[in-house]
């Protein structure tokens, strides 16, 4: 049984979808969701630099375009179930046939915009805790005043909060985190600090015609599999100011026999934390057009096609 997931904010590099331009039709449908939100796609996966990538108000509907094509190249796709980091559930609900691309892409536009403005209310981040346990690291953090955001599991939990609060995390580490890490975002994102931005999704997805998912859609706000497109839209909406959950959506994988994952562009990311989180699942990250023949090889094997 073979997992399709989407990777969320800090995956984008610079220039990252310059050698999917070169598949015939990739820079036409780039174009096209461009004119739908305004915003130069092919500009921004080319030419940026990562400065102007880091802005959340570009990069997240960046990512959700590069899901997309990198999707559609792998050809007619039946996963067994889909998922999403974050703003990679967008992503997930377009695979999952809840979202068609213009709906996703005028979404995840209208999230980056409200949680960048949320963002700039306060100097906020995050930050990768490497190592520890989580019955140690979570009350820490929260002494310290920050939220952990994204429990990754695999040994990794994100915490996010005040800039003044990481640099206290950084003098003041949990107990057997080996390493702490500044990620490439541009605020502390599913805390309370991103609750302004939580009215306007709500509004953007009032709407929105979801479909429901045609394939297991497996969800960041407790790992379970979500069976109606207006639940999955509610818990999109949520997500913006709760903790992901990728711990769970890992465990969940596991329970329903995943064999494979394949993470679509820009991949990476979720594929490390599953290579130690899932041993013996395949893994496949899906970086460039290079990357096509062997996860199409995957999905052949593990019937997902």
């Amino acid at each position: 049984m073979l997992v399709l997931v989407a990777p969320g904010q800090g995956a984008q590099t610079p220039g990252f979808l310059t050698p999917w331009l070169d598949l015939p039709g990739v820079e036409d449908r780039l174009r096209a969701l461009s004119a739908a939100i305004d915003l130069d796609l092919v500009h921004y996966g080319t030419n940026a630099d990562a400065d102007e990538i880091r802005d959340t108000a570009i990069a997240q509907p960046l990512l959700v375009a590069a899901g997309i094509v990198s999707t559609t190249a792998l050809g007619a796709v039946r996963p067994g179930a889909v998922a999403g980091h974050s703003v990679g559930e967008i992503t997930a609900a377009v695979s999952a046939g809840v979202l068609d691309d213009i709906a996703a892409l005028t979404l995840v536009r209208r999230r980056g915009l409200a949680m960048a403005e949320a963002a700039a209310v306060t100097a906020t981040g995050m930050s990768a805790l490497l190592g520890g346990d989580p019955e140690v690291t979570v009350p820490h953090l929260e002494k310290l005043g920050l939220t952990p955001a994204n429990v990754n599991g695999a040994g990794q939990i994100v915490a996010a909060g005040t800039l003044e609060q990481l640099a206290a995390l950084n003098e003041d580490k949990p107990e057997g985190v080996r390493k702490v890490v500044p990620l490439k975002v541009a605020g502390a994102f599913h805390t309370h600090h991103m609750a302004p931005a939580v009215e306007t999704l709500a509004k953007a997805a009032a709407e929105l015609a979801p479909a429901d998912p045609t394939v297991r859609y497996v969800s960041n706000k407790d790992g379970r599999t979500v069976a109606t497109g207006a639940e999955v839209l509610e818990r999109l909406v949520g997500q913006v100011a709760n903790p992901v959950r990728w711990d769970l959506c890992m465990e969940t994988f596991k329970e329903l026999g995943a064999t494979a994952i394949i993470e679509v562009c820009p991949g990476g990311t979720l594929v490390g934390l599953a290579k130690r989180a899932l041993p013996g699942v395949k893994t496949l990250a899906l970086k460039t057009p290079d990357d096509l023949d062997a996860a199409r090889e995957l999905l052949s094997e593990h019937g997902a096609a």
